[in-house]
């Protein structure tokens, strides 16, 4: 990851090289409860140590882009799934990380959002050069993508 080999490499390397240089998005979100949407995204940049303005104004304009510029100061509780699934893919994409893991991103989102959502993780993949690693079963969002396999039977083969 990134040209280090991690086992070559401390648990605290390893969690700061993760931390960096990955991005998770889950078939649940993991929000956390007690944070507005704009903490639970902005929290991976002050956990790096991101000056909390900096961290808030860039948590701020990832949420606009995934469209929940309203929703800035609701709980998880106060949203609804599919914002709930927004807010979690704003904060996997907030550090641009080095490669996205994602799991059913949109699985969680109307139509409408699901193409906006998808067009954002695609845009981070040319734009900022993300490698992205998405488990889909939506062959719509498989066949957007440049690479793909496929699990069949146990076997992993290239489409």
């Amino acid at each position: 990851i990134a040209n280090t080999n991690i086992s070559k490499i401390s648990e605290k390397n390893r969690t700061e090289l993760r931390a960096k240089n990955l991005g998770f998005v889950y078939q649940f979100h993991h929000l956390l409860n007690d944070f507005s949407s704009l903490y639970n995204v902005a929290l991976p940049l002050l956990i790096m140590g991101v000056d909390k303005g900096g961290a808030l104004l860039k948590s701020k304009k990832i949420l606009t882009k995934v469209g929940l510029e309203n929703r800035l100061n609701h709980k998880p509780s106060e949203l609804s799934g599919g914002e709930r699934q927004r807010v979690a893919i704003a904060r996997a994409m907030i550090t641009e990380p080095t490669c996205l893991l994602a799991d059913e991103p949109t699985g969680n989102l109307d139509a409408a959002n699901a193409k906006d959502v998808l067009e954002l993780i695609i845009e981070l993949n040319t734009d900022k050069t993300t490698a992205l690693l998405i488990v889909t079963h939506d062959l719509s969002i498989a066949n957007k993508m440049s690479r793909k396999l496929t699990l069949t039977n146990g076997e992993i083969n290239e489409t």
